[in-house]
């Protein structure tokens, strides 16, 4: 017999009249994670062991007046009645596959029973006494049950000591993996048997080749040389177990000396940290190598770590081409779901590929037709999945300020023809839902597609610029904070006055800068020109705004990623409409804010009174006019954010008039709750589709609509995290000047290396010219060509770079006065020399004239 615990804690105690101890005939260690005491009378040592080959984990939960009981019974039938055989003992893998929870294991013998109680003793009694004069016998008995409550049964054959009391466990434990190999060891299939084959040859850190695998048999040996570890496992009849027939266990190779391993494929790497990316899909591959090197001792490479990720992510997530399949099917479902919603996916007509995709919640609608300013940012991200696309977006402000995403659309690739088509989309659901369109105000950057969409679609809207594109526009061109937040200011400036007065300011520290500015029509940016409505919001930088959420949807398959969108605007829609329910003031909290602080200031002015409507009030920052009819002040304050300035509210509070009643509808608590009054309702899971579209006849035609995948796929190496706009692709490079030569070149080519290269050309003239150096080194003219020529072609830039010009001086002083240059014809020194590397070289075409004379 194997010498065999059953291990209960750290510590385990039985209590009884004299010692006993109970053994199994199998190799087998059943794990109990807590500390018992076992009373059953005097204090003597039992162990107690199961002849099993795998390990189970029982899981103990600590529930009220459960007793689990291990009885013995002198008959061979089970807790229910049967009677089960099997002749094969069933191996388990690396990890358990019976997970057993308030299981009741039973073993024949006498009927004795253990009960578990509350404070974890485990006591012992029944219908016979233990006493001193007991001894342990063995007999043999065919079935050992594991009952449950599901009736999950398994069954072995084993030698079972007939005084074993029942004992059941109701903690999880987690048993160390074993990872022996025995004859007649069985496996669920070959599957399975592959897998712990691979999992053993991994632990114990030898390679495997095999030698033969198919459906019936599976035979592998050490793959080092001479080393006679072999296995052979084969298929029992009528059933997919496989059954370890023969193996020879004993290595003489060593191991492997490298830190890699042959058994490490992409597969088993995503079993390994299958469970690791279910909790934290964001792990990156660099993590996953280190956490396979620190339970593995494995040194894989990058490629294999994101491939195994890719794989489990596939697996979790669903393949990027379905998702594109069942488009037809997501709009259905979208507009089923969320009736008034507009979702409509359009495919290449010659191939059915995607091209479009448009989706608007009905809820988004009507917050804001009825209750947003009439202000709409543009703006888009770039998709960073499998498939290039781009993600556009139309937005709104709710009173607060706050973005109020109204439209998404998702097109293959960025163009005027897509941009032309999203705000025509745009237009229609606006027009569906309102007899009176609005006059809107749009801000995007401006580029020419945009600008074409809104002056086809919005003839009547007024388009500005987003002010933080235009801000990093400016910062690119001159990387000069001070002159950053001089362009801030002059954009929020009220007056032009105070306009001109910082555009000034630009001009004096940089005329370049206050020429770029004045290329740009005030009226498209600046506060005091603008000629929209803007109410203080001078930003449509949309995609900044949602950059918690939004960037990591957009490399999700296409419809998980709408639907990531969806429940972000669901959970937005809820949270903001609770939130606003515990509000008590009359405007929203910002707009409330600015209240107050100008009720502040407008105590310390002095009102005069014009007439009924028209007041002077007089401020320390001087005198303005206030006309409360039309509701305007001199100083601009109350047309441009639509609540009363301090001003207006000095003249307000003379005249005894409530300041909220002259505020913009749209700051109200109100109005706000008004905005999100509706819901977006939830989509079911995919699974369900088709059956809730039974019946309809529409939803039927759409189910054989199929919209195939893009025909671009994403480019190889990491996505651009940092989006490039459009008015930089076209941005005019500045004019450079070098101060070593003095020269002033607007190519981006020309810099200090290429200027310090006409320099060192300058010298070789000057040795040049002398014609006794020449005839002393006696060259011929064709041997001048030719160095130099290749001189040209390889050595400058070389020479350059190493900052050998002593080197490049010394080769000059073997040349002819006539030479010929980078391909150029022969030319004679003292003329003058325009140095140009050939084209198709290596080096960069570089274009540098000197006038030696002049130097």
């Amino acid at each position: 017999m194997a010498n065999h615990d059953m291990i209960f804690g750290e510590s385990l105690n039985l209590e009884h009249d004299h010692e006993q101890q109970s053994a199994l005939d199998h190799n087998h260690n059943l794990g109990h994670g807590e500390n018992h005491a076992l009373k059953l009378g005097p204090v003597h040592e039992h162990h107690l062991g199961l002849g099993e080959t795998h390990d189970y984990e029982l899981p103990m939960e600590p529930i009220d007046e459960h007793e689990f009981r291990l009885a013995q019974k002198h008959d061979q039938e089970g807790d229910d009645g049967r009677t089960y055989e099997h002749d094969h003992k069933p191996a388990m893998d690396k990890k358990p596959e019976h997970d057993i929870d308030h299981d009741e294991l039973s073993l024949p013998g006498q009927n004795h029973e253990s009960v578990l109680s509350e404070n974890n003793d485990l006591t012992v009694s029944g219908s016979q006494g233990l006493d001193e004069s007991m001894n342990p016998t063995m007999v043999q008995n065919p079935e050992m049950s594991i009952g449950s409550a599901n009736d999950m049964v398994v069954y072995q054959s084993q030698y079972i000591v007939s005084s074993t009391p029942h004992v059941i466990q109701s903690r999880k434990v987690d048993v160390n993996p074993t990872y022996e190999l025995l004859v007649g060891q069985e496996f669920p299939d070959v599957k399975s048997c592959r897998r712990a084959l691979r999992d053993t040859a991994i632990a114990l850190h030898f390679e495997m080749q095999t030698i033969k695998s198919d459906k019936t048999r599976f035979t592998a040996k050490c793959a080092s040389e001479g080393c006679p570890w072999r296995i052979h496992a084969a298929k029992l009849p009528g059933v997919p177990t496989f059954t370890i027939r023969t193996i020879h266990e004993s290595h003489t190779c060593g191991g492997i000396s490298h830190l890699g391993h042959q058994q490490a494929s992409v597969q088993w790497v995503a079993s390994s940290v299958e469970q690791t990316l279910k909790e934290n899909p964001n792990c990156k591959p660099k993590e996953i190598l280190e956490e396979i090197h620190r339970v593995h001792g494995i040194t894989l490479s990058y490629k294999q770590a994101w491939r195994g990720k890719e794989r489990i992510m596939a697996a979790m997530r669903g393949s990027f081409e379905e998702e594109y399949r069942l488009l037809p099917q997501y709009c259905a479902q979208v507009k089923r779901t969320n009736p008034g919603s507009i979702a409509s996916v359009y495919g290449n007509p010659s191939d059915n590929c995607f091209q479009r995709l448009f989706i608007s919640f009905q809820a988004s609608i009507y917050g804001f037709l009825n209750a947003c300013r009439p202000l709409l940012g543009l703006d888009r991200t770039y998709l960073k999945s499998k498939y290039l696309g781009t993600l556009l977006l139309a937005t709104g402000f709710d009173g607060d300020g706050a973005v109020f995403p109204l439209a998404f659309g998702v097109v293959d690739e960025e163009s005027d023809d897509n941009w032309m088509w999203f705000l025509s989309e745009l237009h229609n659901l606006l027009e569906i839902n309102t007899e009176n369109m609005p006059r809107l105000t749009i801000l995007s950057d401006r580029q020419q597609g945009i600008v074409d969409g809104v002056d086809a679609n919005f003839p009547t809207a007024f388009h500005g610029f987003c002010m933080c594109h235009l801000s990093d526009s400016f910062r690119k061109e001159f990387n000069n904070t001070m002159l950053v937040n001089l362009l801030w200011e002059a954009a929020n400036a009220l007056t032009i006055i105070e306009f001109e007065t910082k555009v000034l300011e630009i001009e004096g520290i940089s005329q370049d800068a206050a020429y770029w500015i004045q290329r740009v029509p005030p009226r498209l940016w600046a506060t005091a020109y603008f000629e929209g409505q803007r109410f203080g919001h001078s930003t449509a930088n949309i995609v900044e705004a949602l950059n918690s959420w939004i960037l990591e949807a957009s490399g999700l398959p296409i419809i998980q990623m709408m639907e990531c969108i969806r429940r972000q605007l669901m959970t937005w829609f809820n949270d903001r409409r609770e939130t606003s329910l515990q509000w008590s003031s009359i405007l929203v909290p910002s707009a409330e804010r600015r209240v107050a602080e100008a009720l502040e200031c407008a105590r310390t002015y002095q009102v005069l009174r014009a007439n009924e409507a028209e007041f002077e009030v007089i401020s320390p920052e001087g005198t303005n006019i206030v006309d409360i009819r039309n509701r305007c002040c001199l100083c601009r304050g109350w047309q441009l954010y639509g609540l009363p300035c301090a001003h207006a509210v000095a003249a307000l509070l003379s005249c005894r008039q409530n300041v909220h009643r002259f505020t913009e509808s749209c700051f109200t608590v109100a109005t706000y709750r008004k905005t999100y009054s509706q819901s977006i309702h939830p989509i079911p899971d995919k699974s369900v589709w088709k059956e809730l579209s039974e019946g309809d006849a529409n939803v039927s035609q759409v189910h054989e609509v199929v919209i195939n995948p893009p025909k671009s796929l994403r480019p190889p190496g990491r996505p651009r995290k940092k989006r490039v706009r459009a008015e930089d692709r076209g941005r005019v490079k500045r004019l450079v000047h070098c101060s070593r030569c003095n020269q002033t070149e607007g190519k981006p080519i020309y810099n200090k290396q290429n200027a310090l290269l006409a320099k060192v050309l300058a010298t070789f003239l000057e040795v040049f010219t002398s014609a006794e150096v020449t005839s002393a080194f006696g060259k011929s003219e064709i041997e001048a060509l030719n160095m130099m020529d290749e001189l040209s072609k390889n050595g400058v830039e070389r020479l350059i770079k190493e900052n050998q010009l002593d080197a490049l001086l010394a080769i000059g002083l073997d040349a002819s006065p006539v030479l010929a240059i980078g391909g150029y014809p022969a030319i004679t020194v003292p003329a003058g020399i325009c140095f140009g590397g050939l084209e198709g070289t290596k080096p960069k075409l570089i274009e540098i004239s000197y006038d030696f004379e002049q130097s």
